[in-house]
């Protein structure tokens, strides 16, 4: 029975207008807590403003979301680690809620769904996109996760050290929440606020470029751990293909005996050849993907879930030390 050691991971470009104030509320959520400041070549102040108010700060030279948060898991030692994002636009005075949230359950994955509190916290596009992209992933790896593109959560120690984060760029997100799944991961939500940026403080996610490379990581993860769906359905395209071309060659065929259209013929049949192929490479696959996902279980079974006193628990020990403590000077 210990306190949780807490680590707030903030990965940061350009957001010197945010920073102080995302780094002095998530202090007094969480006095004890280490804070770090991962910034990805900023040109701005934001690691000298951020190491002025005590953060640690690092640097991570690769640029992308999914390189910085790669950097960070591999780097830090924690029982419990809260992302944000740095430009203020999340409530660090929920993260206590989240932490016992994921103490109690206890819960691997503590995801913030966002709720806008300001009619510029979302682009139109940004939210069309959140809930298309979001919907996606549901309907194919599971229904347990909400507002999957949240840059506000809570990790465990075992969620992290068996993560193989592969990403890139904001796609990290999808990455990150079909881990969870693919590993039947307790996950658990909190309604958040979500607010507007500060003055001076811009999105850098771009609506359509990022949308687009989220999406192709989405059909990554399909091939990666869904290969006998994804060659399955690519099995059924040729095969559709390889029907419809052949239908009225079979067709002359019993009416006149005769095969006129030899090449659709061979196309027809090169197509049901890719057609039988997929199909074996996705039964294939599937194995050795079921290989990969037991190796990442072991993975996430090194770490033994936290063990340790609830919030309340760990305030009535406070008390009752200090009136022990008390008594004695007495």
């Amino acid at each position: 029975m210990h306190t949780p050691k807490i680590a707030v991971v903030l990965p940061c470009y350009n957001e010197e207008g945010a920073i102080a104030k995302v780094i002095r509320d998530f202090r007094a959520a969480f006095p004890d807590a280490v804070i770090y400041v991962y910034d990805n070549n900023s040109k701005d102040r934001t690691a000298e403003i951020a190491r002025a108010e005590g953060a640690i700060v690092r640097t991570e030279l690769q640029q992308g979301k999914g390189h910085v948060v790669r950097r960070m898991f591999r780097d830090i030692e924690a029982d419990y680690y809260i992302m944000a994002d740095g430009d203020d636009t999340y409530e660090a005075s929920i993260a206590p809620s989240m932490i016992q949230l994921a103490i109690d359950g206890p819960h691997d994955l503590v995801n913030c769904v966002r709720r806008e509190t300001e009619d510029a916290a979302y682009r139109g596009g940004h939210r069309f996109g959140n809930l298309m992209l979001t919907g996606v992933v549901r309907r194919i790896f599971g229904n347990r996760v909400r507002d999957m593109l949240s840059g506000y959560k809570v990790f465990s120690r075992r969620f992290v050290k068996s993560f193989p984060a592969l990403s890139q760029g904001f796609d990290i997100e999808t990455e990150l929440t079909v881990h969870a799944l693919e590993l039947a991961m307790p996950v658990a939500h909190v309604d958040g606020p979500y607010r507007g940026r500060p003055a001076g403080c811009e999105s850098k996610l771009r609506t359509y470029r990022d949308g687009w490379r989220i999406l192709m990581m989405i059909l990554k993860l399909v091939r990666h751990e869904r290969p006998i769906f994804y060659f399955g359905l690519l099995a059924g395209v040729f095969s559709l293909l390889s029907l419809i071309l052949i239908a009225p060659v079979v067709e002359h065929y019993f009416v006149t005996g005769l095969v006129p259209r030899l090449p659709t013929a061979v196309l027809s049949m090169g197509l049901m050849i890719i057609a039988i192929l997929s199909l074996m490479v996705g039964a294939i696959l599937d194995t050795v993907t079921r290989g990969r996902r037991e190796l990442r279980m072991l993975a996430y079974l090194q770490y033994p879930i936290f063990s340790g006193p609830d919030c309340a628990t760990r305030v009535e020990s406070a008390r009752l030390s200090k009136d022990v403590a008390g008594h004695g000077n007495a």
